[in-house]
């Protein structure tokens, strides 16, 4: 992992730049798998489940049976654990929900919101290399607790043409309506577009490679929404001489072993810190069962030393985040001064790895800079708003001259007589 000692600002860019595939390539592939998704349904998804999955399987859809038998297959010690992460994961995301109130915005008009759960919506859960069931919690908890009536799931299946019990179990506690072995961008275009198997969603949300994000991206032109965009992992650490360089160097390779395409970098203002982090990376990343992906990661991940905090906060917020550690003897005013960032852990024992399962926020966040523009999901993410409004005889009188004036100022006669009849209607009351 490289030691980077003060680079000027004008450089700063070019260090922090994500590591990706040829963008030309990645999305002629992708355009090639949905269109053959869209166009030949099932028979497509099949064939690239063999191709990417090294199996084609007997049927997408994940039987009632194969469900319940996965409760069997996990222990007791380890659904306890999952038990208190989806306890604090609803005790957060409960708290998102409220009622706006009614606005009287003018004597006889009022207005308001009311909150509408997307009626069905697919989660994508990576789990090719790992099979990862918070994502699970993550994305089914909050899409419950909105109201949603049908929560698909896809996710790739192993080479016996199986999901992880882990995955089955997760989505039985928590709601997921209907799961299918189905991985990659082809099943983004499977939700996108619906199948014989698979039924089309009105959104999609979930994390993936560049090709499950460039999926994404590229259904949108289709009308179907997603969530944000979310690739590759990463986590920027700004730390001075208070943090613990032990710690520091767990959470960098926390988020390096994800994969070979993410990125992780530590800030700090402390140059002794550069080389005591470096020393524990090497040390700590032969103990890891991904050491060849956590190692690849960290090649285009850094170590660098600039000549202040303030300039570290300058550099994470230009770089967006989507994970954040604050590990200064202050953090809370460190975090003052952030803007970007799509989750932030402030002191020494906040470790990313927590809110990745257990404390409560959602860890399904915006990578690629998008934290600039984006939010994490969050119950208000399977949601809708409809605006409402009630004009009385008296609020049309009160704001109809004001909409006649401006409906006359854009050359839009209807608009205007739409109040005007009423006005005159009043007028012979």
């Amino acid at each position: 992992m490289k030691i980077v000692l003060n680079p000027p600002e004008n450089e700063w860019e070019l260090l922090f730049r994500r590591s990706e595939m040829e963008k030309a390539w990645i999305e002629e592939k992708v355009r090639n798998i949905l269109t053959r998704v869209r166009s030949e349904g099932d028979n497509a998804l099949f064939e690239f489940s063999e191709k990417y999955d090294g199996v084609r399987p007997e049927n997408l859809k994940v039987s009632i049976e194969e469900i319940s038998e996965s409760a069997k297959l996990v222990p007791q010690e380890l659904k306890d654990a999952i038990s208190v992460a989806k306890e604090n994961i609803e005790k957060f995301h409960s708290a998102q929900l409220f009622e706006e109130p009614v606005t009287e915005t003018s004597a006889g008009v009022k207005c308001w919101r009311k909150n509408v759960a997307i009626g069905r919506v697919g989660i994508y859960v990576p789990g090719g290399s790992a099979p990862l069931f918070s994502t699970v919690l993550m994305l089914a908890v909050p899409a419950k607790i909105a109201g949603c009536q049908e929560i698909i799931m896809c996710t790739p299946p192993n080479s016996e043409g199986k999901v992880n019990p882990l995955m089955l179990y997760t989505a039985f506690i928590t709601g997921v309506t209907s799961v299918y072995r189905c991985g990659g961008a082809q099943a983004i275009a499977a939700m996108a577009f619906g199948t014989e198997s698979i039924p089309g969603v009105d959104k999609i949300f979930g994390p993936g490679n560049q090709y499950v994000t460039k999926a994404k991206e590229m259904v949108q032109v289709y009308g179907v929404p997603v969530d944000m965009p979310a690739g590759p992992s990463e986590l920027l650490i700004i730390a001075d001489e208070t943090g613990d360089p032990e710690f520091i160097a767990a959470d960098l390779l926390s988020q390096a072993e994800h994969g070979i395409d993410s990125q992780v970098f530590l800030l700090t203002n402390s140059e002794a810190m550069t080389g005591r982090v470096r020393d524990q990376v090497n040390k700590q990343v032969q103990q890891l069962p991904r050491k060849d992906i956590a190692l690849k990661a960290l090649e285009h991940s850094a170590l660098v030393w600039l000549s202040s905090i303030s300039e570290c906060i300058r550099f994470s917020n230009l770089y967006a985040p989507e994970h954040l550690i604050i590990a200064t003897s202050d953090p809370e005013s460190v975090a003052a001064e952030v803007v970007n960032a799509g989750s932030v852990f402030l002191g020494n024992y906040s470790c990313e790895s927590a809110g990745d399962y257990a404390t409560g926020t959602n860890h399904t966040l915006p990578t690629s800079g998008f934290a600039r523009n984006f939010s994490g999901v969050s119950v208000e993410s399977f949601m809708k708003k409809i605006s409402f409004q009630e004009v009385t005889a008296e609020g049309i009188k009160n704001i109809g001259p004001v909409v006649e004036l401006m409906a006359e100022a854009e050359m839009l006669a209807g608009h205007k007589n739409g109040v005007s009849v009423r006005l005159n209607r009043l007028k012979n009351v």
